[in-house]
């Protein structure tokens, strides 16, 4: 049986191919990247050393796939990065996936993917095509539908309120949400890649601790010993703040400035959807998937401490 992993140079499906290597020998493992020199040198040495088969590839870039994907029996297709254009780049996964005969497809999605209710949040549409796409190839699959990750809150969150004189401006308002630690939706990504889920079902992938951003904010407060104020603001607000810091709008707008891969429409709609209810899901999937529970976000704020002790102002400089 070959597993297949993509995207290995990005934060969760890197974490997925750790998880895979630890269960499964090297020589029975395919990753996929971008850029291979994106990873940490002695990352792809130790990969290459344990027998694992690595390849760059581009979604749009269909014969570099069919290279990749020869041999494969079963694959995690992590999303692409590029809201607006990845429909057509998964559905080229996808297409070149089936032609290579592979016969399972876990796909990392997002919350609501397939709620209308969802709809108007900035990244759900291109989740919802391609499920239902997949869906309709008629290939057995798992849809993983991640919850926002927590760890966002616990750093690029911060760092934007540093950079504040302090202040957290946000549209969730004092609603509440299961967000989930990237570890574990890796773990529960793994696990179905593994065959431990059930064909064809898709799965909530959210924490186990219910949480409002005022709570993350004052757990910060508390740990760093910095004076945050929890501020929520309506969405024009919002807008004109994350403006100030150099953050486009629109996702077509100039990154050059910005301390985050975040546009405007992303973050005010994304925190708006904390304050509708509409992220605080309940799910035991990664339990069941896993043998674990999720992580809280008190269990893991000591990692991203060096965020305010090194008073980090961009994303790139995040480890």
């Amino acid at each position: 049986m070959r597993y297949i992993v993509t995207g290995v140079d990005g934060q969760l499906a890197s974490r997925v191919a750790e998880t895979v290597l630890a269960e499964v020998d090297g020589r029975n493992l395919t990753f996929t990247c971008m850029k291979k020199d994106r990873i940490p040198q002695d990352t792809v040495q130790r990969w290459e050393n344990a027998g694992v088969n690595i390849f760059e590839i581009n979604y749009d870039d269909i014969p570099s796939m069919e290279r990749a994907f020869q041999d494969g029996d079963r694959i995690y297709i992590v999303s692409g990065l590029e809201v607006g254009r990845r429909v057509q780049q998964h559905k080229n996964a996808i297409d070149t996936a089936i032609k290579a005969g592979i016969s399972h497809i876990t796909y990392s999605s997002f919350i609501g993917a397939t709620d209308p209710n969802y709809a108007h949040v900035f990244v759900t549409p291109d989740h919802t095509a391609t499920e239902n796409y997949l869906k309709s190839t008629g290939i057995a699959y798992n849809a993983m539908r991640n919850n926002l990750y927590l760890e966002n809150y616990l750093t690029m969150y911060v760092m934007l309120a540093l950079m504040s004189d302090n202040k957290w401006l946000s549209t969730a308002g004092e609603g509440r949400a299961t967000l989930v630690h990237k570890d574990d939706c890796a773990r529960a990504a793994a696990a179905a890649l593994l065959g431990k889920g059930k064909d064809n079902q898709a799965y909530n992938i959210v924490g186990s601790e219910s949480v409002s951003v005022r709570d993350l904010c004052n757990l910060i407060k508390e740990v760093s010993g910095r004076d945050l104020e929890y501020t929520p603001v309506n969405a024009e607000q919002y807008y004109k703040h994350l403006e100030k810091l150099h953050i486009p709008r629109e996702i077509t707008g100039d990154f050059s400035r910005s301390p985050v891969p975040f546009c405007g429409d992303d973050l005010v709609t994304t925190d708006a959807s904390i304050k509708e209810g509409l992220l605080n899901v309940q799910s035991g999937a990664i339990e069941a998937l896993t043998g674990q529970k999720p992580k809280t976000a008190r269990d893991i704020v000591g990692k991203y401490k060096y965020i305010w002790e090194n008073n980090i102002q961009n994303w790139r400089d995040m480890k």
